[in-house]
């Protein structure tokens, strides 16, 4: 854990020198630094540094972290990045700024019903399956368009943009450019993609948020058994 703040450092100078190159405004990409199955100990140490963007695959353990930590930094911004079950929307919309993984129908249908209940309206991104791989969450390329529409015009949901991981052996600049006209499309301006492995690559393409783990926590702790 003493090595986060030199991480941080390290990927902060790596985003603003590849802004630089690409001729984007400082300050343009956000960093995500992805805590999950870190300890609440590895997200203070990254908060003393001066990181407050965060990113949490499950909604349980994002619920156990954060509570204390929201109560001593209230400026916390927390992300949902993994995949989201109808039955934990309530605790997701209660507790989550921005969902990024609303990828179905029946998943757009249950915010747009928890928000008007909660009075709650967390940012949303819908995550694209552009390597359109059957084990994996995500709307098809094809099928975006008509999703898009559901959620702004029918169900009325804040949709700022889109997500993408990209399948492991592609090159992932393929899918970067992809992810980026899809939101060019769509008037979409918020691009989650790029990971510790590719999030320059992710930056060229005009990635405005670039989700990092291993990078800023090392590497990560054994999964929490369910």
């Amino acid at each position: 854990m003493s090595a986060i703040p030199a991480n941080l450092q390290d990927v902060r100078t790596r985003i603003a020198v590849t802004e630089k190159a690409a001729n984007r405004i400082e300050g343009d990409v956000s960093l995500v630094a992805v805590s999950k199955f870190h300890p609440a100990e590895a997200v203070e140490g990254a908060i003393s540094a001066g990181q407050y963007i965060f990113g949490e695959n499950r909604v349980q353990e994002a619920a156990e972290k954060f509570a204390a930590l929201r109560t001593s930094h209230s400026d916390i911004e927390l992300h949902l990045i993994g995949p989201l079950q109808t039955n934990k929307v309530r605790e997701a919309v209660r507790l989550f700024d921005i969902i990024e993984t609303v990828d179905r129908p029946k998943l757009a249908e249950a915010l747009a019903s928890e928000m008007e209940r909660a009075g709650r309206r967390p940012d949303l991104l819908i995550q694209v399956n552009t390597g359109e791989e059957p084990q994996k969450a995500g709307i098809l390329p094809t099928e975006l368009e008509a999703f898009v529409e559901l959620c702004r015009e029918k169900l009325c949901l804040p949709v700022i943009g889109l997500m993408c991981i990209p399948p492991i052996d592609d090159e992932p600049a393929m899918h970067f450019g992809l992810l980026a006209e899809m939101a060019r499309r769509h008037g979409l301006k918020t691009l989650s993609m790029g990971m510790s492995a590719d999030f320059e690559t992710a930056i060229r393409l005009g990635a405005t948020h670039v989700r990092v783990g291993s990078a800023v926590f090392g590497a990560r702790p054994m999964m929490k058994p369910s």
